[in-house]
């Protein structure tokens, strides 16, 4: 017998490891959902602030919090590895840290970090029942977990690999070995490994990897692997750790529904964010559902999920903060023809670290140099690829990809030979580009860009990256985008664009007088 959900408001919070967010539940249904960083301004924020919970609050007050692992579970963990400023640490403790915020604290659960990571996907996804695959750095203990999932509620734990044994730190370590910053630049690795060749895939496979099903590693890489292969370049290292990840995604994967007998997948942890592993998945199951925010951020919305122990209907990824108004498409399609590039700053910010739409740099994807223009305003390194948005039922004429939908970024695509040639900014040095599709359930307001475009131009496309400065986080507010319209000299469309022929606004961005007010 199934039971009824709990219609309470509920509050998942992920903090004091990285990258803070809350998840706000209401009703059983899924209201609220935003990273800590959005609103203090600094990336990765793994603390609460006072503004991301009074926005929150404006749900409710929470009848119960769900925290997103299990503390004290943590610090053993921590003991072991000899962390011992982080055991003795109180002020990483939950109950500390809320007390800051709210003045009387509810009941107050901890749920275990891979259950979270598996929830958020299983508890969104659109399956019956399905195989759920969790990897990332490390939880508690856990470092690679398989689930079987039942609708609506039911999660299985099948297996788990623990910690040290953890693919993701050996990522995180190989970043840091290639000169970036770990827990935070995997995804720069990931693009820099078109660069390079897989040449020394097969030797950290021996040096490192016992087993990958299950997954057992050598030796502990958490406190990183030093100068290893000092003779190798940092192109040829990303490639071979690129093709290690993709190798092991596959065949652990393919491990895990073997075990459940389901080939239905939901794919959650941080290790998901690998866009390029991610694709390889879609040869070996029959469909696959990765929650937009797949990494430790999106535990919160799993941590909600389970303390009402029951499914939400995903609503999409549009659940932070709001500018409201009109989507400003006529504003957009005339920056875009006149300066080529444009930002657009509307509706409700996004869960998850990519730009769809609603927080995103625009640029025509044609000619030569717009790929260096856009680098120069995002301050990026020249390899990094950008990737386009295109009306879905276009797809198949550009790219090939074993999929007829790819909404949230999460897969590659490889371009065909015309895409290439035309579209040189959205396509990256391997001949891929990390597509995302738009429907006009995704995104009306951009559906509707892209269709104005598509008459205009016989372009379906453009470039879309996030609208931020390398290091930032993503603009969140009208008055951010403000700030960063006047900081870097870049058009930002948003509620108060039609407006800004009656204003005048001074070089920080802070004060709007009207013209009116000045005769």
């Amino acid at each position: 017998m199934v039971e009824e959900p709990n219609y309470k408001t509920i509050w998942g919070i992920a903090a004091l490891g990285h990258d803070a967010s809350i998840s706000v539940i209401k009703e059983s249904n899924i209201v609220f959902a935003a990273h800590s960083e959005r609103y203090s301004r600094i990336k990765n924020d793994d603390r609460l602030n006072d503004q991301i919970i009074n926005e929150a609050l404006q749900y409710g007050y929470p009848d119960k919090i769900v925290w997103h692992e299990k503390p004290y579970l943590k610090k053993v963990r921590q003991a072991m590895a000899g962390q011992w400023s982080e055991v003795f640490n109180k002020e990483v403790l939950p109950e500390r840290h809320l007390k800051k915020f709210l003045p009387k604290l509810p009941p107050i659960e901890y749920a275990l970090h891979h259950k979270s990571h598996a929830a958020a996907g299983a508890y969104t996804s659109p399956f019956n029942e399905a195989t759920v695959v969790v990897l990332d750095a490390i939880g508690e203990f856990n470092t690679c977990s398989i689930w079987k999932y039942n609708f609506p509620n039911t999660l299985t734990k099948i297996e788990t690999s623990n910690y040290p044994s953890s693919f993701g730190l050996l990522y995180s370590a190989f970043t840091q070995r290639c000169g970036l910053k770990p827990n935070e630049e995997e995804y720069i690795l990931m693009g820099m490994a078109a660069y390079g060749e897989p040449k020394y895939a097969e030797q950290i496979k021996k040096d490192f990897i016992r087993s990958m099903t299950p997954l057992k590693l050598k030796q502990n890489v958490h406190a990183g692997i030093g100068d290893y292969l000092p003779e190798a370049s940092k192109e040829d290292l990303s490639a071979s750790i690129q093709a290690v990840a993709e190798e092991f995604v596959v065949k652990y994967c393919e491990y895990a529904m073997d075990k459940t007998g389901v080939k239905d997948l939901v794919y959650m942890g941080g290790v998901a964010l690998n866009c390029v592993a991610n694709t390889k998945l879609l040869d070996v199951c029959e469909s696959i559902w990765i929650m937009p925010n797949p990494g430790d951020s999106g535990n919160s919305l799993g941590a909600a999920l389970l303390g009402q122990n029951f499914i939400s209907l995903w609503p999409g990824p549009f659940l932070g903060t709001n500018i409201p108004g009109i989507y400003p498409v006529k504003d957009v399609i005339k920056e875009l023809e006149t300066n080529q590039i444009c930002g657009v700053a509307h509706g409700r910010a996004e869960f998850g670290p990519r730009a769809l739409g609603n927080r995103s740099l625009l640029a025509d994807p044609r000619g030569q140099d717009i790929k260096d223009k856009v680098n120069s305003i995002k301050k990026r390194q020249k390899f990094r690829p950008f990737a386009p948005v295109i009306l879905a039922e276009e797809l198949e004429n550009y790219f090939e990809i074993n999929t007829n939908q790819s909404p949230y970024m999460q897969f590659t695509a490889k371009a065909k030979p015309d895409t290439i040639k035309n579209f040189p900014a959205i396509v990256h040095a391997d001949g891929t580009a990390r597509v995302q599709t738009v429907t006009a359930w995704d995104n009306p307001g951009l559906r509707r860009i892209l269709e104005v475009w598509f008459e205009k131009t016989k372009c379906p496309m453009l470039l879309n990256t996030s609208l931020n400065i390398r290091g930032e986080p993503l603009v969140n507010t009208e008055q951010d985008a403000l700030n960063f319209q006047h900081k870097y000299g870049i058009k930002v469309i948003s509620r108060w664009a039609q407006k800004l022929r009656e204003v005048e606004v001074d070089p920080a961005g802070l004060k709007i007088q009207k013209e009116k007010n000045k005769k």
